[in-house]
């Protein structure tokens, strides 16, 4: 059957073949670069997040907490406003109902909190390690697992970096009195300057990524199967105009003069490949008509 095809046919098997595997081949490779894009994007917008919420403890802790420290010996209860881990977290929530940021969670994981909200899961408690054992460590991320699936998350060191944090973290002799009724004297204490306590990590389900890449990737797919269609329109129409369609005029020439019609010749506009085959045929037919003419001279 394969013999009885037309070179248009075999060539465009030849040309949707090849553009499958063009598919395929680049799908697999935008799937990584994708992927990988869609985690840089990620996690600028995450750097962005954890730097605002450094600003915040800053200003929460030298702007909120001086005008409110002398109420931690009087109010019966511990004020949280004055931790610049709540301002933080507060404030995070509060970006969480804007759209962009709804699927992005922010947690200062500390080994021993205050709040034992805050107290790290395994897994945190080995990037807290990991932070202490390399001080030149600026910032952990990647993907770790959940019931509910992968999460993409990014690490930065929590340290105490201001004395004032002692005041609530050192002893529970010098801890403010509404600490102690709120909290009691046996979490959030033993802390010293300048040691990293935590981490302030930012994380996204990886379905997220995963979808933002998918989504690029079908874009740029369905492009790439639009042009690759155009491609096979043109490279058809070209191949019509310059190959087949002169083949199958050429073709008939030949028929004619088998049969003996020398009346005719083909015409080729172009010195290409098909050019040089129109002139041997009309240099055939030419040949043929004289050796015609030098038989009927030799009969007569």
């Amino acid at each position: 059957m394969l013999k009885d095809w037309k070179i248009a046919t075999k060539l465009n098997i030849l040309l949707v073949f090849i553009s499958a595997i063009i598919v395929v081949l680049s799908s697999l490779f935008l799937a990584i670069l994708l992927r990988h894009n869609s985690e840089e994007v990620i996690a600028e917008k995450a750097l962005v997040l954890i730097e605002t919420m450094s600003s915040i403890r800053n200003y929460t802790s030298t702007q909120v907490n001086p005008k409110l420290a002398s109420r931690l010996e009087t109010d019966p209860e511990f004020l949280p406003q004055t931790v610049p881990a709540y301002s933080a977290r507060e404030v995070f929530e509060d970006f969480r109902n804007q759209g962009d940021y709804r699927d992005f969670f922010y947690k200062e994981a500390t080994l021993n909190p205050t709040n034992t909200r805050d107290k790290a899961d395994d897994f945190e408690t080995q990037v807290i390690k990991k932070f202490r054992e390399n001080p030149n460590l600026e910032q952990d991320s990647g993907f770790r697992s959940f019931a509910g699936g992968d999460v993409f998350y990014i690490a930065r060191p929590l340290s105490v970096s201001k004395e004032s944090c002692l005041r609530c973290h050192s002893t529970p002799q010098a801890a403010p009195k509404s600490q102690l009724a709120t909290y009691g004297r046996e979490n959030g204490f033993g802390w010293k300057l300048n040691e990293i306590v935590g981490v302030k990590m930012i994380s996204v389900p990886a379905n997220r990524i995963l979808q933002n890449a998918q989504k690029l990737q079908s874009s740029v797919t369905s492009i790439l199967v639009v042009c690759l269609l155009i491609a096979i329109v043109l490279i058809n129409a070209f191949m019509k105009i310059t190959v087949t369609k002169p083949l199958t005029k050429m073709a008939q020439l030949a028929q004619r003069i088998s049969t003996g019609d020398l009346s005719q010749e083909f015409k080729h506009p172009f010195n290409d490949e098909m050019g040089l085959l129109a002139a041997s045929l009309n240099r055939m037919k030419v040949s043929l008509e004289i050796a015609m003419d030098m038989l009927t001279s030799d009969s007569e």
